[in-house]
């Protein structure tokens, strides 16, 4: 006993002039397996009128009485449909079915090579569901990146707000009940004659300046006060820490023209580029064996760009490849908060970072989008430790 294959059903829009053409396709079909659900049209308003339903597949005759086939390929494209379409003609050229091809379409025939339909046409839906299934797949990736970046900035604001709070708790109650304990110490320690009790005073107000030292520099690390004196001196702060402590020499430099408006940058800012110029540092220190950095700080055309170059070994690809070379990634997605950027070069003679920021107009528009108000906020602010 034999049992046939299920026919497998089509619907099919059919440009065509010639009833018997038609009726020819159709036993084509039918004799290939196909079950279609077609529909013949043969003028302009008929075929658009058409285009309002769905369709697996559009068959069109090259030459009909004042249309073409070129002219519904191109309709179909200005419709924005993603429907295979098909030219079969008996006086198609070599030229007219490349410049089709170029144009969109999936597949070109002789009429009298109809044998040729059914592979052709399930070629062609084969083709085009691969690309519609590559398309879902680019698009879901793009929101899932897009997902990824939104995640990884709001855990950039999470931390800093963190910092922030620690900090705060650390000025407000570590330090100010040490600060407390020091008068208190100081007190006892004028009032009292014995040696012996002088001695441990005196070790224990030491050990309170201490602790009070240590405070105010994990206060530093946390949330830099000296933020609130703005990104230069901050800047200043850190690159005259990092040369002391380090050894190597580094220079900041600063257009005195620019120096007032780099005092007055949009909240979240001049943290943003704190943090970066902080990260870039602590990477040269670790890995760049470099003598020598160089900090330039501009503001030209709306944007503030900060260049950190070092001398040192560079970084090779497989140092920018690493799984886990979060930090590089940090800096990108941190700049992402302020709508920023990092470039990142690097070579033999060293290496060069350069993060570079639109800064927002007074009115809270950034000065590349006039059109939507982008306010950046700093939800870390707070005032003078």
């Amino acid at each position: 006993m034999t049992y046939s294959s299920p026919e497998r059903p089509l619907r099919l829009l059919h440009i065509e002039d010639s009833e018997l053409d038609h009726e020819l396709t159709l036993a084509h079909l039918r004799r290939g397996g196909i079950k279609p659900d077609a529909l013949r049209v043969d003028t302009e308003a008929d075929y658009l009128r058409a285009l309002d339903e769905d369709w697996d597949i559009i068959v069109s005759d090259y030459n009909l009485p004042g249309f073409s086939g070129l002219i519904a390929l191109d309709l179909l494209k200005a419709h924005g449909h993603d429907i295979p379409f098909v030219l079969v003609s008996g006086e198609i050229g070599e030229d007219t079915a490349v410049e089709a091809m170029r144009n969109g379409a999936s597949d070109y025939l002789l009429k009298n090579n109809l044998a040729r339909l059914v592979p052709a046409l399930l070629h062609a839906i084969e083709a085009a569901e691969t690309r519609r299934a590559r398309e879902r797949a680019d698009r879901e990736l793009g929101v899932s990146k897009q997902r990824l970046h939104e995640l990884a900035q709001h855990l950039q604001t999470s931390i800093e707000m963190e910092r922030a709070a620690i900090a705060r708790e650390i000025h407000d109650d570590v330090g100010g009940s040490l600060t407390a304990l020091k008068f208190d110490l100081a007190w006892i320690a004028r009032h009292s004659k014995e040696s012996g009790i002088q001695a441990r005073l005196n070790s224990a107000l030491e050990t309170v300046s201490l602790a009070i030292e240590a405070s105010q520099r994990i206060m530093h690390n946390l949330r830099p006060a000296i933020l609130e004196q703005g990104l230069v001196a901050a800047l200043q702060w850190m690159t005259g820490r990092f040369e002391r402590r380090t050894g190597v020499t580094c220079v900041l430099r600063t257009p005195p023209s620019a120096v007032l408006a780099l005092q007055n940058l949009p909240t979240g800012v001049p943290l943003v580029a704190y943090r970066v110029a902080q990260e870039a540092l602590t990477n040269i220190t670790k890995h760049a064996h470099a003598t020598r950095v160089e900090i330039d700080l501009a503001l030209a055309g709306g944007v503030l760009s900060l260049e950190v170059s070092d001398n040192g070994r560079g970084l090779s690809q497989e140092d920018l490849a690493k799984a886990r070379s979060f930090g590089i990634r940090g800096l990108h997605e941190r700049a992402r908060t302020v709508d920023g950027w990092v470039d990142l070069s690097s070579g033999p003679a060293g290496t060069t970072l350069i993060l570079s920021i639109p800064l927002a107009e007074p009115d809270g528009t950034r000065a590349d989008d006039p059109h939507g108000a982008h306010e950046i906020e700093d939800p870390t602010g707070w005032g003078a430790l």
